[in-house]
């Protein structure tokens, strides 16, 4: 029997994404995602809760997100929920729960128009923050859908 471990967001990023790249020099980008709900309780008073998601991205993907995501930029990703753990320094288990975005099951969406929610990086620079150059990526119409 089959199983599924698929993860939808939409929400905002919460600071710019942090980019590395593997020895091969394979991109990485890490950000965290809010997302919120609305509500009345009982009472009538408005309610909100805003949970905090990290998400990894990877490949291509990650090459559009360097470029073109910063804090503020509304996404669509989706993914799967991936479970860390290690133990640290002084021999504490740590725990942390991610959502990659990565294969072709994964997908990330940029929401808005342009200059909404934070827009490209450095006031419409696409010039990459951090890392190597990447020359041989171009981004087409068909990767970017704005």
């Amino acid at each position: 029997m089959a199983s599924v471990n698929k993860v939808v967001l939409i929400g905002n990023l919460g600071k710019d994404p942090e980019i590395r790249y593997t020895q091969g020099g394979e991109p990485i980008a890490n950000f965290s995602l809010a997302t919120s709900e609305n509500w009345t309780d009982k009472s009538g008073q408005k309610q909100e809760r805003t949970e905090w998601h990290r998400v990894e991205v990877f490949g291509k993907t990650a090459q559009v997100v360097r470029d073109y995501c910063s804090k503020g930029k509304q996404v669509y990703i989706e993914g799967s929920i991936r479970y860390d753990e290690w133990t640290d320094k002084d021999g504490n288990k740590k725990y942390m729960t991610k959502i990659r975005v990565s294969g072709p099951n994964s997908r990330l969406v940029l929401l808005g128009g342009r200059g909404e929610g934070g827009g490209a990086r450095g006031g419409g620079s696409t010039e990459p923050k951090e890392g190597p150059p990447s020359e041989d990526f171009q981004v087409s119409d068909d990767d970017v859908p704005f």
